[in-house]
Parts: C-alpha cells; structure tokens; sequence
C-alpha cells in the first residue's frame, strides 16, 4: 500500500493544508506587492539616513601623522556627487576630528559630550523651530582608524538592494501576523467545521453498524449526508438492494429444493419400512432419516426469519419430552440408549417452540450420528431455562468447538452430515437471546448446553 493510501484524518490533512494555502497566498502577495514597487521605481523608504555612516565607516583611515583621513572609495565619490549639500562631522576618542560640509554650529561642538552614546536621533522641536532644519544622526563606528563618532544630517540614496529588503521587511512584518491569526483560526475552526458537517456520516455509519444479515430491507439515511458523500452512501444502498435480492433469490432456491426431496425422501422410507429386518436395513433407515433431516434443515434457514415474531411462553419440558419421543426409535435403533432427565414442573422461556424443538432434536441427531453406537444419550433440562445433551463418544477437541457452529464445518472430511446441523442450532439459540456452549460431559463423552432467557412472568 501507497502512502497515499494510508488512512487520514481529514481534519487534520484540511487544516494543514489551508494554513499552507493561506501561507503561498501571502508571500504571492508580498512578492506582487514589492515586485510592482520596485517596477515602479516606487520603495517605502526613498531615502537612508545610515548611507551616509556606511560610506565614511568603509573610507575612513589614518594618514602618516596619525591623523584622520578619507580613503576616495567608489561610494564616497558617488555620495558626494548625488549629494551636493553632504556634510559630517567625525571625532575619535583622542578628539581628533575631521569634517566636511557646512557642519551646522548646533551640532559642531556636540560630540564631546555625546562620548558615553553609541548611537542617536538628534531633532529639533516641533512647532517651536525651522521644519526645514533636518535632523542629526549621530553612531559610534569601527572603522580602519579605530572607534570613532559620526555625525550627520545628511541622507543618501537607497540602494535598490537595501529598498527591497525593508520593503519586504515591512510587508512581512503586516502579513507574518495576520498569518498567524489566520493559522490559529484555522487549526481551531477547521475540526470543528469538519465535525459538524460528518454529523450526518456518523449517524449513517451507526445505521450500519446496526445491520445484520437478519435484517432485510436495511438502507442508509442520507439526511444530514454532506452532499460530497451523498454517492458513497446511495452506492452502499445499492449494494445493500443488490444482497436482498440475491437472498431473496437463495432463500426461494433453498425452500423449493427442501420442497422438493421431500416427497422422494418419503417415498424412500415407505420403500424401506417393508424390508425385512436388518444391519442393512437399519443403516438404510439412517441414511433416509439423515436427507430427511438435511431437507429440514434447509427449510429451518428459511423458517428462521419467521420464528421470532411473535415470541410465546415455551415448556421446555414439554419440548424435551417430544423430541426424546420422536428419535427414541431412531436412537434405539443405532444401538444407543436415550434417557431423559426433566423435572416434574414446567421450565418455562419464551419464543418459538417448532424452533426449538428443531434446535434440540439436531442436538441429539448430531449424538447418534457421531457416536459409538453404544451407552446412552442423555437430555437434561434444569432451571432456569437449560437444554444439555449428552453422549459417551470420543468427545470434541478443544480447539474446534467454535468452528463446529460453522455452516457446512465438519470434524472430518469422511464425516456424511451437510455440516448444517449445529450452525442451525446456534442460529436459533441466538435468535432467543441466548448461548450454546460445547464442554465434556461427566461420561467422558460430550455435553452441548443451550441456555436460554428464563420466562419470568407467572
């Protein structure tokens, strides 16, 4: 499998994915923005009042006397060409000074005092002097001729350069934080939008959760159903039209071939009773009673649907001592004893009797089949509502006494049962709201226990 086909939160993939959009969006418009005022000849700050301090730290040196000089660097010749009315004021440490320009008496004899300042604005006063009068910027540098201090008022050109990165810096430092606002809102908003709109999933996928293959007819909800996920649903309807139909088809098909093999199947035991007596004989009558058995067996698959509606009262007593009635020939006939152990009041559960009986006469149908053909096969009904059958055979391993409730499972492959027996009878049981459990009994043979919801009304 694809790591594209790994399982996902969509909230999660969403919320990521749209603060990433939200992010290429805004560095799209940052990019426009500074792309059409560079185009334009246009930058947010035209003028820099370090160019000047920049130049002058790059060009200044110390001649042979020691004193400070100006090296003619492509820059410095480029300020003083661009800019006619440059002028500075630099002072080092030991209070040797050089300048250049019409230095303005207001800020010729500051320096001394500004020593302890490693860099300032110098204005003036609003509304009481010149609004023309530019202000000063004075920074303590490193330069080739040591630490000095600079003064001036003057502003250079920007660079191209420098004017794009301010101007970016500028727009970032407004799209950073509404990228972060719009992040937050994002991570929170989003798995609270994708909650509510799959509302409507959630409650069709309990429908789902709640469809057995008892239930026929079952369809989907597609209110509240995002319309994104509207065909999903309607193609699961479809499919879930599609196995009615099949089950309607396979139901009809098992009832008319059950249907069917019963007339031949009687036609045979009438045949069989007027053989004399005999092995032969005897193992021809189980062979019959086994197809008859099977037929009733298909039929049971589709009587199940039936069976529960409506549930009443049930003696299990009196189921017992019908089904211990029926086969008791068949059982004698094998070799085997039956005996039946039920108390003299009723034990009462309710649902559906036939279904029952059926269910307990497969039991012990399933004993004489797989038995020795010696002891004796015994039912037992117990309160507060229990069927146990029992045999002396060789018992049912450990590790396959949940496969044996399997349909068509059988212990061996020589086995000549359909393998329907005791899958039906699990159906049944569970269709009564109880259990079936399979343990060794007190023989050493096998016990099958069907426990049953006790009927506890009066």
């Amino acid at each position: 499998m694809s790591k594209h086909d790994d399982p996902y939160y969509l909230r999660s993939r969403l919320s990521w994915r749209l603060l990433a959009l939200q992010a290429a969006l805004l560095v799209a418009l940052v990019v426009v923005v500074v792309g059409a005022l560079s185009a334009s000849g246009f930058a947010l700050a035209e003028r820099d009042e370090d160019r000047v301090i920049d130049v002058l730290q790059h060009a200044l040196a110390r001649d042979a006397g020691g004193g400070l000089t100006l090296r003619s660097t492509p820059d410095l010749k480029q300020l003083r060409t661009e800019t006619p009315d440059l002028w500075f004021l630099v002072r080092d440490r030991q209070g040797q000074s050089l300048k250049e320009g019409a230095v303005p008496a207001e800020f010729a004899a500051i320096g001394g005092g500004l020593d302890q300042i490693s860099q300032a604005r110098l204005g003036w006063q609003m509304f009481a002097d010149d609004p023309r009068k530019p202000a000063a910027r004075m920074k303590r540098v490193d330069t080739d001729a040591g630490n000095v201090q600079i003064i001036t008022a003057t502003q250079g050109r920007l660079t191209g350069g420098k004017a794009l990165l301010m101007t970016s810096l500028a727009l970032l430092g407004i799209a950073l934080p509404g990228l972060l606002v719009m992040g937050t809102a994002t991570l929170i908003a989003t798995p609270m939008i994708v909650r509510r709109a799959f509302r409507g999933v959630d409650a069709t996928a309990d429908q789902a959760r709640r469809i057995d293959m008892h239930q026929r007819g079952a369809r989907l909800s597609v209110e509240q159903v995002p319309l994104e996920v509207v065909p999903l649903v309607t193609a699961v309807n479809d499919a879930l039209a599609r196995l009615d139909q099949g089950y309607i088809r396979h139901k009809r098909f098992v009832a008319d071939a059950a249907h069917e093999l019963r007339t031949p199947i009687a036609i045979l035991n009438t045949r069989l009773e007027s053989l004399a007596q005999g092995p032969d004989k005897t193992r021809l009558l189980e062979d019959a009673a086994r197809l008859a058995t099977l037929a009733e067996q298909l039929l049971d698959i589709q009587r199940l649907d039936r069976c529960g509606s409506p549930f009443a009262r049930v003696d299990l007593v009196a189921v017992a001592q019908r089904a211990a009635a029926d086969l008791a020939p068949l059982a004698i006939a094998a070799g085997y004893e039956l005996a039946l152990d039920a108390p003299a009041t009723p034990v009462e559960t309710v649902g559906d009797a036939a279904a029952l009986e059926r269910a307990l006469t497969n039991l012990v149908q399933n004993a004489i089949q797989h038995g020795p053909r010696r002891g004796t096969i015994g039912i037992r009904v117990s309160k507060p509502a229990c069927i146990e059958v029992t045999d002396e055979g060789a018992g049912i391993p450990a590790d396959q006494r949940e496969q044996i409730f399997e349909p068509f499972y059988r212990l061996s492959p020589l086995d000549r049962g359909a393998g329907l027996g005791l899958n039906m009878v699990r159906e049944i049981v569970l269709l009564h709201g109880g259990q079936v459990a399979v343990t060794d009994s007190a023989d050493g043979g096998t016990c099958f226990r069907m426990t049953l919801p006790a009927n506890r009304q009066n």
